[in-house]
């Protein structure tokens, strides 16, 4: 590890916006990192008041993230950032990715990584060029159960995989929040910021993200059932997903912002040949394990029968929760730690590579335009992929 904290820059994150407060937060968790420049607004007023409010020398403030990219680029190693978390809406998300790693900055980005697979692909090709290291937050995979369960599936403890159920409804947007001015509900069904999707792009990338991560089955073609269920949007607002796996697993996805009375209720539930099991986003620090000939075993967070990248991914003894900000950081602290790795000139641990990747995002952006595409179609549509780099 270097002799100091490494320094991150922010995009995006001003005064109104909700995830950029929970990416500084997951970021300075561990102690290991630390925020020393921004460009937290479009707005270079609404920038400069995030600044002052975080304290931050107002030379390292900036009026927009292509000036940033520049002139930290220009200081000295050591002193300039390391890396650059993103935290912008999505059509920022490909420009502002592009800059940094041409200008040789380390990359954490927000997700879904861009609006187009073009631009994905880009990304992609440019990460592998400049030699960067870019992590995407999609966060729940920092969750220690997750951990646990991918590493029971890797380990055959289900068997052959049959069938995998996930789900991520919300019910925040069961009205037209977007007409009173609602800023989140505003860019989130805006085609010219949010792309060509909001449910998928927004919630369903994460489960999509979450079952390939867990049980490292990939797509082999899908059928999409999109739709604006509430009068007046251009992009949907609930959407449902038939999916075929390579080796012949099957799949329901589905992903809903007007389910009304749900949260942020994510789950999964995987079936093999010999058990199954169940996870949920809402109630993250236990595992649900059940057998045809058995009873069902529940694996609990901080305990030592866990696989040791569960273990690794755990900073408090069992029955104190852990959740939403520690999920997010066990992110951070990979990516910082790789990063940091590359700065001391060794190998990081492999545990710390454990963070998903500019591919993984490809991916993600993959299965949404296709989606989109089978949902226009009415019919199953080829979802095989392999990203540049994979």
């Amino acid at each position: 590890m270097p002799d100091r904290k490494i320094k991150y820059g922010m995009v995006g994150g001003g005064p109104d916006a909700f995830i950029g407060a929970v990416h500084r937060m997951a970021a300075a968790l561990d102690g290991e990192m630390e925020i020393v420049a921004g460009a937290f607004s479009a707005t270079p007023e609404k920038s400069f008041a995030q600044g002052k409010a975080l304290h931050l020398d107002p030379d390292r403030v900036y009026g927009s993230y292509r000036e940033m990219a520049e002139q930290e680029a220009a200081l000295p190693e050591g002193e300039r950032i390391d890396f650059v978390s993103i935290t912008a809406p999505n059509h920022v998300h490909f420009d502002a990715a592009k800059v940094f790693i041409e200008a040789g900055i380390h990359v954490v980005c927000d997700k879904p990584l861009t609006n187009t697979l073009e631009e994905a692909e880009t990304l992609c090709r440019l990460v592998a060029e400049h030699k960067v290291v870019f992590a995407l937050t999609h966060n729940y995979t920092g969750y220690p159960m997750v951990k646990q369960a991918r590493a029971m599936v890797a380990a055959g403890k289900l068997g052959e995989i049959r069938k995998i159920v996930v789900e991520y409804p919300q019910g925040w947007l069961s009205t037209l929040l977007e007409a009173e001015g609602h800023k989140q509900a505003t860019w989130r069904m805006d085609p010219t910021k949010a792309g060509v999707s909001s449910a998928l792009a927004d919630i369903g990338t994460h489960a999509e993200n979450l079952t390939g991560y867990i049980t490292g089955l990939e797509m082999e073609e899908l059928f999409a059932d999109l739709g604006a269920m509430v009068i007046g949007r251009e992009l949907e607002d609930d959407a449902s997903v038939l999916i075929h796996y390579k080796g012949g697993a099957r799949g329901i996805l589905y992903a809903s912002q007007i389910s009304v009375g749900e949260e942020n209720n994510l789950r999964i539930r995987i079936y093999g040949t010999v058990a199954a099991l169940r996870w949920s986003q809402e109630h993250p620090n236990w595992l649900y394990v059940a057998h045809c000939d058995g009873p069902e075993e529940i694996y609990k967070r901080g305990n030592d029968y866990l696989e040791p990248v569960a273990q690794h991914s755990t900073r408090i003894p069992p029955g104190h929760p852990e959740a939403f900000i520690e999920a997010f950081a066990n992110i951070y602290r990979n990516a910082g730690r790789t990063i940091a790795a590359r700065i001391a000139g060794r190998d990081p641990h492999p545990f710390d590579l454990d963070f998903p990747t500019v591919q993984d995002g490809a991916r993600g952006v993959h299965f949404v335009h296709t989606a989109v595409e089978s949902g226009k179609r009415r019919q199953w549509i080829d979802a095989r992929y392999s990203p540049p780099g994979s």
